[in-house]
Protein backbone atom coordinates (compact mmCIF):
# COMPACT_ATOMS: atom_id res chain seq x y z
CA UNK A 1 0.00 0.00 0.00
CA UNK A 2 3.30 2.36 -0.48
CA UNK A 3 2.48 5.25 -2.96
CA UNK A 4 6.10 4.37 -3.94
CA UNK A 5 7.04 1.26 -4.73
CA UNK A 6 10.56 0.65 -4.59
CA UNK A 7 12.32 -2.68 -6.31
CA UNK A 8 15.59 -3.77 -7.49
CA UNK A 9 17.73 -4.22 -4.45
CA UNK A 10 20.13 -6.85 -3.68
CA UNK A 11 23.54 -8.28 -2.72
CA UNK A 12 26.23 -7.95 -4.66
CA UNK A 13 30.01 -8.01 -4.49
CA UNK A 14 32.03 -4.72 -5.30
CA UNK A 15 32.05 -3.55 -8.67
CA UNK A 16 28.89 -4.71 -9.06
CA UNK A 17 25.85 -3.29 -10.70
CA UNK A 18 22.30 -2.42 -9.58
CA UNK A 19 19.09 -1.57 -11.26
CA UNK A 20 16.55 -0.17 -8.91
CA UNK A 21 13.05 1.32 -9.81
CA UNK A 22 10.35 3.26 -8.15
CA UNK A 23 6.95 2.86 -9.47
CA UNK A 24 4.34 5.21 -8.17
CA UNK A 25 1.08 3.37 -7.43
CA UNK A 26 -2.22 6.09 -7.50
CA UNK A 27 -0.71 9.40 -8.74
CA UNK A 28 1.21 10.80 -11.65
CA UNK A 29 4.70 11.61 -11.37
CA UNK A 30 4.29 13.80 -14.09
CA UNK A 31 4.80 17.75 -12.55
CA UNK A 32 7.33 16.00 -9.78
CA UNK A 33 11.15 16.02 -9.12
CA UNK A 34 12.03 12.56 -8.55
CA UNK A 35 14.99 11.75 -5.52
CA UNK A 36 16.37 8.70 -5.03
CA UNK A 37 18.17 8.86 -0.87
CA UNK A 38 19.51 5.83 0.66
CA UNK A 39 19.74 5.14 4.79
CA UNK A 40 23.05 3.52 5.28
CA UNK A 41 24.08 1.90 8.70
CA UNK A 42 24.73 4.20 11.32
CA UNK A 43 24.44 6.83 9.47
CA UNK A 44 21.43 9.16 8.74
CA UNK A 45 19.68 9.40 5.30
CA UNK A 46 20.95 11.28 2.31
CA UNK A 47 20.02 12.03 -1.06
CA UNK A 48 21.85 10.07 -3.77
CA UNK A 49 20.68 11.54 -6.73
CA UNK A 50 17.49 13.17 -8.33
CA UNK A 51 15.67 14.26 -11.26
CA UNK A 52 13.95 17.03 -12.65
CA UNK A 53 9.97 17.00 -13.80
CA UNK A 54 11.18 15.98 -17.68
CA UNK A 55 14.53 14.47 -17.07
CA UNK A 56 16.82 17.49 -18.17
CA UNK A 57 18.62 18.22 -14.82
CA UNK A 58 20.19 16.01 -12.93
CA UNK A 59 21.85 15.86 -9.49
CA UNK A 60 24.07 13.64 -8.09
CA UNK A 61 26.46 13.75 -4.74
CA UNK A 62 29.69 13.58 -5.41
CA UNK A 63 30.76 9.93 -3.94
CA UNK A 64 28.18 8.55 -6.51
CA UNK A 65 29.10 10.64 -9.75
CA UNK A 66 30.34 8.98 -13.13
CA UNK A 67 28.47 5.75 -11.15
CA UNK A 68 25.13 5.97 -10.64
CA UNK A 69 22.96 7.26 -13.29
CA UNK A 70 19.11 8.38 -12.65
CA UNK A 71 16.33 8.10 -15.18
CA UNK A 72 12.76 8.47 -15.41
CA UNK A 73 9.94 7.08 -17.82
CA UNK A 74 6.91 9.47 -17.21
CA UNK A 75 5.05 7.15 -19.62
CA UNK A 76 5.74 4.20 -17.53
CA UNK A 77 5.32 6.45 -14.11
CA UNK A 78 8.50 5.39 -13.20
CA UNK A 79 12.10 6.26 -11.80
CA UNK A 80 15.11 4.63 -12.61
CA UNK A 81 18.64 4.48 -10.85
CA UNK A 82 21.29 2.82 -12.41
CA UNK A 83 24.10 1.82 -9.99
CA UNK A 84 27.62 0.80 -11.48
CA UNK A 85 30.92 0.26 -9.84
CA UNK A 86 28.95 -0.52 -6.82
CA UNK A 87 31.54 0.25 -3.34
CA UNK A 88 30.56 -1.19 0.23
CA UNK A 89 29.97 1.99 1.51
CA UNK A 90 26.74 2.18 -1.09
CA UNK A 91 25.26 -0.73 1.30
CA UNK A 92 22.03 0.92 2.38
CA UNK A 93 17.93 1.04 2.36
CA UNK A 94 17.02 2.92 -1.25
CA UNK A 95 14.14 4.57 -0.91
CA UNK A 96 12.66 7.28 -3.49
CA UNK A 97 10.62 10.75 -3.36
CA UNK A 98 8.96 13.41 -5.10
CA UNK A 99 8.03 16.76 -4.92
CA UNK A 100 6.11 19.41 -7.11
CA UNK A 101 8.40 21.11 -8.95
CA UNK A 102 11.84 20.88 -6.74
CA UNK A 103 15.19 21.90 -7.96
CA UNK A 104 17.31 18.84 -8.00
CA UNK A 105 20.24 19.86 -6.22
CA UNK A 106 17.66 21.41 -3.39
CA UNK A 107 16.00 17.90 -3.31
CA UNK A 108 18.81 15.77 -2.63
CA UNK A 109 20.10 18.17 -0.42
CA UNK A 110 17.28 18.49 1.60
CA UNK A 111 14.90 16.19 1.05
CA UNK A 112 11.42 16.50 -0.35
CA UNK A 113 8.86 18.89 1.29
CA UNK A 114 5.81 15.71 1.28
CA UNK A 115 7.96 13.71 3.92
CA UNK A 116 6.49 10.67 2.62
CA UNK A 117 8.92 7.00 1.61
CA UNK A 118 8.09 4.26 1.02
CA UNK A 119 9.35 0.60 1.99
CA UNK A 120 12.86 1.31 0.26
CA UNK A 121 14.62 -1.65 -1.63
CA UNK A 122 17.89 -3.07 0.64
CA UNK A 123 21.32 -2.41 -1.34
CA UNK A 124 23.99 -4.88 -0.06
CA UNK A 125 27.43 -4.35 -1.38
CA UNK A 126 29.87 -6.74 0.12
CA UNK A 127 32.23 -9.66 -0.38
Amino acid sequence: QSQFVESGGGKVQPGGSLRLSCAASGFSLDLSTIGWFRQAPGKEREGVACISVWGKNTFYIDSVKGRFTISRDNAKNTAYLEMNSLKPEDTGVYYCAVDRGRLVQSMCERGPRTNYWGQGTQVTVSS
